[in-house]
């Protein structure tokens, strides 16, 4: 975070550059260009103020080695810039021509069998392979010798959803390139065994040249842990690394324009570590599709939560997401009663400043042509496209009154996030192949919202301290250091509570000795009081057995249980195994929840996975409110409403505030007492008294104060 680049702001083709971007991904390249008049009159009509151009379209320009044909893209660069739309233009090396694989194929990334994966997708190509980034960087110079000084582009997009097809290279290339860095990250090959545990199963290397990545070793093979974790934080590099690369290269010619590259932060896929993205973007984009289900808006509100801490609090760029379904799920659901603005309207709610759409038109043939977009195959007269003109109207009033560049308003709690211990769950070594950290984050922050409050999400790398609470749910990877800095924390007088699968392994997938959790060498067991020696794992696998443990204040276990000794006898028991089914398995009687005073604040340990409506059982009767960071504690004054059922989010700036209300649910929700302004008001009545409303499902009250 130290070297952090400065946040800069990609400015709209408006009177002073200001408003709340609103537009999509744009591919003028799969239509005739007859149809591109059509498609910006329509574009003015929603209020369309920015796309996304040229994402795919490598091929178009530069369709043969030595051709390269500007003409099409200056034309429709200038129709845009002419109708008051700017440009966030892509370096188009998402996806390259098929001449650059049939001339050099061994650009192509390999799987773990050591097959190629061929042409044909998206991303079909090594990052480390010199040859392709030699065309890939001769690409991105054209492109900013040519608009780089162009009025109507306005930013840079790099890239496409980095890592989507080769975030897992094979290669040899890719096996040079790891081997330096194993040499960079270790110095000797010393410091490598010790850091991989090498002795086991014999595995010691002499040198750097003996380094392997994991390549397929079998059926049922297990991966040294520490190797396939560095191999994790490689894959993440070197994309990384391809990024720079292309930024640097536009950089050198055009660099008073913004960059960004568009992250995939939603609950089902976080595949890179975004802490170390966010530091190398001027502003921070994300592509987020809803989960179809009844976690729907929670999901979204979770995502965008790791959004803003990944923004520093500064505003956030919605890239893409979907006007209705997409087509690559295994359940395709639409969205319905308003929730096409309602979802957008909810990214502006947590930090947003942008809201865009893949894409503008809904193609009519490819992979992506069932996916829908802001004009459908039905054409303007539809439904959907009205509530796309719907969605510009209301950006606009948002913009003009001054939402744009106010940032959201922090909590008191922060569940800590670490794209690393999110890797190490998927590891085949441990006492359970069915944890995910990710997911329990996204628990753990419904929970929250379930007791009444919000929480906010922080990557465990970023700084915390500020907060009054920090949960840790199956932080598997914790260093001495995070330790040390969990240890200041609460001596200081903060709240931890540390959840029942973390701190058991160190940076290099080490277990930490001594008992569970033992991370910092027994500095977490002494701050909690308690000492684990075992693990319990239920699971419908065993037939007969019991597959759930019951608590003795009524919660219920069905996956993990630490059986721990209460070691200090100062520690509070908020909760035990209890119970047939706990004494089948010597736990009756056990402590599952604890609480330790540790110098001036409180360390909880939830020795048990516990489901959603239980977490906000523990919130709500274990924690009490300043420990929860609960802003709607006290109601006495303020606008009066019920705070499990209604999300409140405020964005401030210097002068002026903005509080949001959205119900969580799909029944109407009333708010009285409120105070300012109603600048927005969706599926949104207002009451007989002032200051009272009735919002209906999927609609959003806006304030001004």
């Amino acid at each position: 975070m130290a070297n952090r680049r400065t946040f800069r702001w990609p400015s709209l083709l408006t009177e002073g550059g200001r408003g709340i971007a609103f537009g999509g991904d744009y591919n003028p390249d799969q239509w005739s260009e007859d149809i591109w008049d059509e498609d910006i009159r329509l574009m003015k009509q929603a209020g369309v103020n920015t796309v996304a151009l040229a994402i795919f379209s490598w091929d178009r320009i530069q369709p043969e080695e030595h051709r390269w044909e500007f003409g099409w893209l200056d034309r429709i660069i200038d129709k845009l810039g002419k109708a008051g739309i700017a440009v966030d233009l892509a370096s188009a090396t998402a996806t390259a021509p098929l001449w650059l694989y049939e001339t050099h194929s061994e650009v192509l990334p390999h799987d773990k069998f050591g097959h190629p994966i061929n042409a044909g997708s998206r991303q079909s190509w090594s990052p480390t392979s010199p040859v392709f980034k030699e065309y890939a960087l001769t690409l991105c110079r054209k492109l900013a010798e040519r608009y780089g000084d162009n009025p109507t582009v306005t930013a840079w997009h790099m890239g496409n959803e980095y890592g989507w097809n080769n975030r897992y290279d094979y290669c040899d290339n890719a096996l040079h390139a790891f081997r330096a860095w194993c040499e960079r990250k270790y110095g000797t090959i010393g410091a490598l065994n010790q850091a991989w545990g090498t002795t086991f199963w014999g595995q010691e290397m002499n040198g750097f040249d003996e380094v392997l990545i994991p390549r397929f070793m079998g059926a049922d093979s297990m991966v040294n842990p520490g190797q396939k974790l560095d191999f994790e934080r490689f894959g993440n590099d070197m994309l990384l690394d391809f990024y720079k690369a292309e930024r640097d290269a536009i950089a050198e010619i055009c660099p008073d324009k913004p960059f960004t590259t568009n992250f995939m932060v939603s609950t089902d896929q976080c595949c890179m570590d975004y802490a170390d993205w966010a530091g190398e973007v001027d502003f921070v984009s994300n592509d987020h599709y809803f989960h179809e289900g009844e976690s729907h808006i929670d999901e979204l509100f979770c995502s965008d939560a790791l959004m803003d801490a990944l923004a520093l609090g500064k505003p956030w760029y919605v890239m893409e997401h979907s006007t209705s379904a997409v087509q690559w799920k295994d359940l395709n659901t639409r969205k319905r009663k308003g929730e096409t603005v309602r979802d957008s309207i909810a990214h502006v709610a947590m930090g947003a400043d942008a809201i865009n759409f893949f894409q503008w038109r809904a193609s009519a043939f490819g992979a992506e042509s069932f996916h829908s977009a802001m004009v459908p195959h039905a054409g303007e007269d539809t439904r959907l496209y009205r509530q796309v003109c719907e969605l510009g109207a209301a950006l606009k009033t948002l913009g003009d009154a001054g939402v744009q560049g106010t940032e959201l308003v922090p909590s008191g709690t922060a569940i800590l996030f670490s794209a690393e211990s999110e890797w190490a769950t998927r590891s085949e070594t441990l006492p359970s192949k069915k944890l995910n950290h990710w997911h329990d984050v996204r628990d753990w922050y419904r929970a929250f919202l379930d007791a009444g409050t919000r929480a906010d999400i922080v990557p465990l790398k970023y700084d915390w301290s500020g907060y009054r609470t920090v949960v840790l749910p199956t932080v598997l990877i914790l260093s001495g250091e995070d330790v040390n800095r969990l240890e200041r924390f609460v001596r200081g007088g903060g709240t931890v509570v540390v959840g029942y699968a973390t701190g058991l392994i160190d940076e290099n997938f080490h277990t930490w000795l001594g008992g569970y959790p033992g991370a910092g060498d027994g500095v977490l067991r002494g701050m909690l009081g308690i000492r684990g020696e075992e693990f319990n794992i239920l699971g419908a696998e065993a037939a007969g057995e019991p597959c759930e443990i019951h608590l003795s204040n009524g919660m219920t276990t069905r996956l993990w249980q630490n059986d721990i000794n209460v070691d200090d006898d100062g520690v509070d028991v908020l909760a035990t195994y209890a119970g047939e089914e706990a004494d089948e398995w010597d736990l009756d009687g056990t402590a599952a929840i604890t609480r330790n005073a540790y110098g001036e604040g409180s360390a909880y340990f939830v020795g048990c996975d516990l489901d959603v409506a239980d977490l906000a059982m523990f919130i709500t009767t274990g924690l009490n409110p300043a420990e929860r960071g609960d802003r709607n504690a006290s109601q006495e004054s303020g606008p009066h409403y019920d705070p499990i059922t209604t999300l409140h989010t405020e964005r401030a700036g210097a002068e002026v505030a903005f509080d949001f209300y959205l119900p969580r649910g799909k029944h109407e929700v009333k708010i009285d007492g409120v105070e300012g302004e109603p600048v927005y008001r969706f599926r949104c009545d207002e009451g007989t008294e002032p200051g009272s409303y009735a919002i209906h499902r999927n609609g959003v009250l806006v304030i001004k104060r």
